[in-house]
């Protein structure tokens, strides 16, 4: 055999080898909405999630950390396992960039990917976060992250029996819960009483009537939400901007 057809065969030998070990990878920019110049030892963290379950916290599937270098937007891949993904389970990228153990930025809202119409890959669009509210006094009201809010109450109509509307706020903005039949995920911002949630993404489930009707209700009062207060029973009331009730929910 020839030297060069030697060499020919050898490299294609090693380009097969390299395709078969590179794994399937999500891919995207995770840019800042900010413009500035991050400082040394910052770290954007980028985690696939399975978000479909309503009755369960999110599974994070796969994770990478990649240094920021100082200037965003900054460009990942992460690799999964594709045994993993299940064409009926809906997938999203969440991203963070961390300082010293301290999270500066983080994506504002859900990116879907790989599944129902989603591909493998993400814009990242990143926010600030907010600085840490100073620690709660005795007797204050108690914060929204933590344990699942059961709505009870809904636009003034009530709620189905044995239906649960819930959500689980998240220290790092994210936002989970149950529309009632479908699982439901996004993010929200929060500055004292003032609340705002992001774009919700959920599972499609078919639903019965009485169900996808409270669903529909649930989260047009998220969209339509702008305040919060928790009152001395420990009812937590979402409010528009003129602060009436649009659901009125409960700690479970």
């Amino acid at each position: 055999m020839e030297r060069r057809s030697v060499i020919m065969l050898a490299a294609g030998l090693a380009a097969a080898g390299c395709a078969r070990a590179e794994a399937p990878a999500i891919r995207g920019i995770a840019p800042c909405r900010e413009r500035m110049a991050l400082p040394p030892g910052a770290v954007l963290a980028v985690a696939l999630q399975d978000i479909s379950r309503a009755d369960a916290p999110a599974e994070t599937l796969a994770e990478a950390r990649i240094p920021v270098g100082g200037q965003v937007p900054v460009g990942f891949a992460l690799p999964y396992d594709p045994a993993r993904i299940q064409p009926n389970h809906t997938y999203a990228v969440r991203g963070t960039i961390g300082l010293e153990g301290r999270m500066i930025f983080r994506t504002g809202t859900i990116h879907p990917v790989l599944t129902r119409g989603a591909g493998k890959t993400a814009e990242l669009r990143l926010v600030r976060v907010a600085a840490p509210a100073p620690a709660p006094v005795a007797g204050a009201a108690p914060p929204l992250v933590g344990p699942d809010w059961v709505a009870e109450d809904i636009d003034g109509r009530g709620v189905v029996d044995r239906v649960r509307s819930t959500l689980t706020f998240g220290a790092d903005g994210g936002v989970s819960g149950s529309g009632g039949c479908n699982r439901i995920a996004g993010s929200y911002t929060l500055a004292g009483e003032t609340i705002g949630f992001g774009q919700m993404i959920s599972t499609m489930m078919a639903c019965a009537p009485a169900v996808g009707e409270q669903e529909r209700r649930f989260l047009q009062a998220l969209a339509e939400t702008r305040r919060w207060r928790i009152t001395p029973e420990g009812w937590l009331l979402l409010l528009d901007a003129e602060a009436k009730p649009l659901a009125r929910l409960v700690r479970h």
